[in-house]
């Protein structure tokens, strides 16, 4: 068999089978998705979290730095939340989850439903550790960051 066939062979017949990575994030965000944000074990205690782009950039290292900066973001935003729309494997260290967000603005009452929200979210993990998050408010930014197309290959197209 040539080994064009034999990938094909293998690629037809062998099922999907989610990576350590790729579950983990799947797990943080099956709390994130029932508005329990409350644990950070999945993170390494030196995380560095990075808010790419949107209103205010950032970035911090730590736990705490990444509480903080969590706290900024979500705290004007009543009944927040984060939806996984897609997740991605980059390469063995990284997924990517495609995400919108929900919730409405405590002083202006707008319902993020009511605008084009599409962001992402890059986890770098080191030994079932996420030790870098950057978040992306522009979905097409993050892609780009990685050298992906928007209908690139998905970690799991089932979600």
């Amino acid at each position: 068999m040539t080994p064009a066939l034999l990938r094909l062979s293998r690629s037809v017949h062998t099922p999907f089978v989610p990576s350590a990575n790729l579950e983990l994030v799947r797990s943080i965000y099956a709390a994130w998705e029932r508005g329990d944000f409350s644990s950070a074990e999945w993170a390494h205690p030196d995380i560095e979290f990075v808010m790419a782009d949107g209103p205010s950039p950032s970035a911090s290292t730590g736990l705490s730095g990444m509480a903080a900066e969590f706290r900024n973001f979500a705290g004007p935003w009543e009944g927040y939340g984060v939806i996984a729309d897609e997740y991605r494997e980059v390469d063995e260290n990284c997924v990517l989850v495609l995400v919108h967000w929900i919730g409405r603005g405590k002083t202006s009452g707008l319902s993020l439903a009511e605008v084009p929200n599409r962001g992402a979210n890059a986890f770098y993990l080191t030994d079932a550790t996420v030790t870098r998050l950057v978040a992306y408010w522009d979905r097409e930014r993050a892609l780009a960051d990685l050298g992906l197309s928007p209908g690139g290959d998905a970690a799991d197209p089932s979600g």
